[in-house]
């Protein structure tokens, strides 16, 4: 009964999210749009997205917290990874990080209003049915770490369906390249984007708090890609089970 009278209130704030997106980038237009003009902006332009994640965080109901900041070294470039079950994922990652990074996304996110312009814009797409796209997307984000700038990939390789489980199995590829660029792993998880905000529209969701808890960053030097893959994936596998997802 309670969940048939709740569920239009669920819909009506899952809706209000994306406007939440908009009115934050309308806030900050000006100023991301002048530095995402040029690529030497970025920085300034990292700024302001930030500034965009923390406001649509706050608009929507969310209380972001960073556990374990200690973890990870302001000036060290990093490529980080996380557990990939929601939206709320790109806003949270921008929170938690404060060391300068791109994304590596889907190439389906440029479709998203406004969103997506700012995004192709800034960070590297990829499309996953194309191996050109990933050969170039690889070159691209070893060009962006040599240049001092962090890389983020979702390592699960997108929003999957995984049932009772709490990790899909993990692409190499983030791995591969900490292995030849010789960039430490910073893993994350974020325990309550999936119950807070399903990937599914229907699924419903609350708002409330919202946790990023840094793992220990992983060495990646004098190690086996698939070595350092699965290293990766049992702390953050066994972290997630020990917040009782």
């Amino acid at each position: 009964m309670w969940s048939k009278i709740f569920f239009p209130l669920q819909i009506l704030w899952r809706a209000w999210f994306y406007v939440a997106i908009f009115i934050a980038i309308v806030t900050v237009f000006p100023f991301i749009t002048l530095f995402s003009l040029t690529d030497r902006w970025y920085r300034p332009f990292f700024a302001f997205a930030r500034i965009w994640a923390y406001m649509v965080l706050l608009l929507s109901g969310f209380y972001p917290r960073v556990l374990n900041r200690h973890y990870y070294k302001r000036k060290t470039t990093y490529i980080i990874v996380a557990n990939h079950t929601s939206m709320l994922d790109i806003m949270l990652t921008y929170v938690a990080v404060p060391n300068l990074f791109l994304f590596v996304g889907k190439v389906e996110l440029e479709r998203i209003p406004v969103f997506g312009f700012y995004y192709r814009r800034t960070n590297i797409l990829v499309d996953r049915s194309s191996l050109a796209s990933r050969r170039d997307v690889f070159h691209e984000a070893r060009n962006q770490l040599k240049r001092k700038r962090g890389v983020c990939i979702y390592p699960e390789g997108g929003i999957l369906d995984t049932g009772d489980d709490v990790l899909a199995p993990f692409k190499i590829g983030a791995f591969r390249l900490a292995v030849e660029e010789g960039v430490p792993i910073l893993p994350m998880i974020f325990p309550d984007n999936k119950r807070r905000q399903p990937y599914d529209f229907l699924a419903g969701g609350m708002p409330g708090l919202l946790r990023a808890t840094i793992l220990p960053p992983l060495d990646s030097s004098n190690k086996d890609a698939k070595a350092l893959r699965d290293e990766c994936f049992n702390l953050m596998r066994s972290a997630l089970e020990n917040k009782h997802m």
